[in-house]
């Protein structure tokens, strides 16, 4: 019987949920994309369940269920979604927005209307932070991209979404969670998918030193451990809530549909 066809997202912060599942072929069929990709996929029944970008559950082509308790989320500063410039907030005027980019996208949006006060050009691009900065104002980065980018070496400034977010609203940020159509996911399947994040989050150290190497090792250790948390509880809940309402309000997404779980 062939597994589940699993959709998770090929950046650093996706790898404790995803802790062992490649080893349970007779539950999973495992594969990785960029945020973009993979909510497409799941959009057009190319995968049964995806980890998708918390802003694709308001436009799937029929009612998505979430699993319960987890997902990919900041209380602060993220570190890996950001806004780069070498000019002050106020002088922007362009915005290059990285392809991969769906959730931060909308968010970036939403804080250009409600924290900095700026209506600027979105020009999509491929994270590629010199054509980007040639082209615009500023860039928008996201995921390992972001995460390894030297931007004080670049001559430029970082301003965290993360931590601009939550200086907003006083909420965490939900990124992504995993989402399907209802029937997807069997109770035994949904055991699997929590005991994955458990192991993963235990073992974030050595997720981090096989991920990116002796290089920047340390890096993606104080990543996992400072930035990134993967409980969904009732606070997360009510940023996903606030995003989503602030979102309708900029015209991010057409209506708010509220989560239904598995």
């Amino acid at each position: 019987m062939a597994g589940i066809r699993l959709g998770a997202v090929d950046y650093l912060n996706a790898r404790p949920l995803v802790a062992g599942l490649d080893r349970r072929p007779d539950l999973f069929a495992l594969r990785f994309d960029p945020p973009s990709q993979g909510a497409e996929l799941l959009h057009a029944a190319e995968i049964d369940v995806g980890m998708i970008p918390s802003i694709e559950f308001q436009r799937g082509v029929s009612p998505y269920r979430i699993v319960p308790g987890m997902g990919i989320v900041s209380d602060g500063p993220v570190a890996s979604v950001a806004l780069f410039s070498a000019k002050q907030t106020g002088a922007i005027r362009s915005i290059a927005v990285d392809t991969s980019s769906r959730t931060s996208a909308g968010l970036l949006r939403v804080l250009c209307r409600e924290q900095f006060a700026i209506e600027p050009e979105f020009v999509p691009m491929p994270p590629a932070i010199e054509p980007m900065i040639a082209r615009c104002d500023a860039a928008l980065v996201i995921g390992d991209p972001a995460l390894y980018l030297d931007h004080q070496a670049a001559g430029l400034g970082k301003i965290d979404l993360g931590e601009q977010w939550t200086a907003l609203t006083g909420l965490p940020f939900v990124w992504a969670f995993w989402a399907g159509r209802p029937g997807a996911l069997s109770p035994g399947a949904l055991t699997a998918l929590r005991e994955a994040r458990d192991a993963g989050v235990a073992g974030a150290d050595a997720i981090a030193e096989a991920y990116c190497g002796p290089d920047r090792a340390a890096l993606g250790r104080a990543y996992l451990r400072d930035n990134i948390r993967y409980v969904l509880g009732e606070r997360e809940a009510a940023g996903l809530q606030r995003y989503y309402e602030l979102a309708a309000r900029h015209g991010v997404i057409e209506r708010v549909s509220m989560p239904v779980l598995f």
